[in-house]
């Protein structure tokens, strides 16, 4: 997503938040490089479901290269006229693209002053760009910190509904190798965020 950075103080758990985002928008924009790669080598996680993948993650991108992620990474997301998997709102909503949920998320998106990047041809409604969206409203990418509240109903409204549905596809899916404990990380981390939004609600 198009946007500068300002300088702006948020507390260390939604720093984290951020980061989870980012960090999940990353790899599935684009297959990761030997630098991230090697990152994500270094990560370590707790005995939640959460920390575990984390932990998969880590041990998978031991014992892989850049090369090879990227393959899969095609065959996941690009393939020969499809990949395995369509990482859309309107595909997992809808069941095709381009439909009612990518023209009301265009909409919310212009309420908070997020654009698309240029370079950026793919539908907005792609997970990955979606999960940037979350890390930037977090940060204040926007312009602003984004209230609680606001990011709650942005994630409900574009996210909730099918992420994890998505998420456990990516971790089920045959071409999947690194991607299967990408896929158990960003499952838990959604039901971590829905509760924590519904709590939050509460």
């Amino acid at each position: 997503m198009n946007a500068t950075a300002p300088d702006i103080e948020i507390n260390e758990e939604d720093r984290l938040r951020a980061d989870m985002y980012n960090f999940l928008g990353m790899l599935l924009s684009n297959p990761p490089s030997k630098d991230t790669l090697d990152k994500t080598k270094a990560l370590s996680g707790d005995e939640s479901p959460m920390g575990e993948a984390i932990n998969a993650m880590a041990r998978v991108a031991k014992a892989t290269s850049a090369k090879a992620v990227e393959s899969e990474f095609t065959a996941l997301f690009i393939g020969l006229g499809r990949g395995e998997l369509l990482p859309y709102t309107s595909f997992y909503l809808t069941g095709f693209l381009n439909e009612k949920p990518l023209a009301l998320l265009r909409k919310d998106m212009a309420g908070l002053r997020i654009s698309r990047a240029p370079n950026v041809y793919e539908p907005e409604d792609n997970i990955a760009s979606l999960l940037e969206m979350m890390g930037g409203m977090i940060t204040g990418r926007f312009g602003e910190v984004t209230p609680l509240a606001q990011q709650a109903a942005f994630f409900n409204k574009h996210i909730g509904s099918w992420a994890e549905h998505f998420f456990s596809d990516l971790e089920a899916a045959k071409s999947s190798v690194f991607y299967a404990p990408v896929g158990s990380a960003g499952k838990a981390f959604m039901e971590i965020e829905r509760e924590a939004f519904r709590m939050d609600a509460g």
